[in-house]
């Protein structure tokens, strides 16, 4: 493949337009989980099969985490974007049933959670039918919202996306709005809600045998979380999170989570949605705007 270096914004995505959230709030709150389960050791390795103690990081989802998510969400009252890989759908159909039965959206999150990879579009496609084909097999749902697996993507996918019915992305880094995506020839594709990495809780509390390194524990995740997510408010922005049940559904780690969100709805003007809420009211905007 020939590489095209020359020098032009890598994201044709035009900027927001004037972005106004609902009910006179101030900014808005995205809560997203990355149901992977084993499918973050197995999607990318598929040798760690074998290796149960590596995957059964992945295996607290199902025996843990995925039902204390569920439960503080419950406690606060909150909604929540559940993107889970065709995998873990199947492989936990009664966890991830939960999910659907308490109301919460199901995002697609591909199949077995492989990085997409531009030199191998087939392969990338497959991933998102087999997901569709999964999601609807198992819990009877269709999504409308997609994050990149491994969070990766390129033109082609991004078509293929909204040829599939895909309305949002939850997966770049580059804006604290959402906006429309742009293909080079002038095509409209899927909203993007923009992702901040501060939010990802895997950079502060995930680690294995094979990849050790730094744990972090509330003095140094829950005033980072605050403090990115009140300059956030500030500027009028949506915080987007990048949350995993096999991380944040950890004991120590639910309570940071717990505390951050009660942090947030304590301000009482933060819009807190679903990624289809967000993009349901952005799509007003832009029909209103004329764009």
């Amino acid at each position: 493949m020939t590489f095209d270096l020359s020098p032009r914004p890598l994201n044709p995505a035009p900027k927001t337009p004037k972005m106004i959230w609902p009910n006179g709030a101030r900014s808005a709150l995205f809560i997203g989980f990355d149901v992977d389960a084993e499918t973050a050791w197995i999607g990318n390795n598929p040798s760690n099969v074998d290796r149960m103690v590596t995957t059964s990081h992945g295996g607290y989802d199902a025996r843990v985490g995925i039902a204390k998510i569920l439960e503080l969400m419950d406690e606060l009252g909150l909604k929540a974007t559940f993107f889970t890989p065709g995998w873990t759908a199947l492989a936990h159909p009664v966890q991830c049933e939960a999910m659907v039965a308490a109301g919460h959206e199901i995002g697609h999150h591909g199949f077995l959670h492989k990085l997409p990879d531009r030199t191998k579009c087939d392969e990338a496609f497959e991933e998102i039918d087999r997901g569709f084909e999964a999601l609807q097999s198992a819990l009877g749902v269709r999504p409308v919202g997609y994050r990149a697996p491994s969070g990766e993507n390129f033109p082609e996918l991004l078509a293929y996306l909204k040829k599939s019915g895909i309305r949002y992305s939850s997966s770049f880094r580059d804006d604290i709005l959402p906006y429309r995506h742009a293909g080079a020839d002038g095509s409209t594709g899927p909203v993007e809600i923009p992702v901040n990495f501060a939010f990802d809780d895997w950079n502060f509390g995930m680690k294995s045998r094979m990849s050790p390194g730094t744990l972090f524990g509330r003095e140094a995740v829950l005033p980072l979380w605050i403090d990115e997510f009140e300059a956030t408010h500030a500027w009028g922005g949506v915080t987007t999170m990048v949350l995993h049940p096999q991380v944040s559904g950890r004991p120590m780690r639910w309570h940071i989570l717990r505390d951050f969100l009660k942090h947030v709805l304590n301000k009482g003007n933060v819009w807190i949605a679903t990624g289809a809420q967000i993009t349901s009211h952005f799509e007003a905007l832009e029909a209103a705007s004329g764009q």
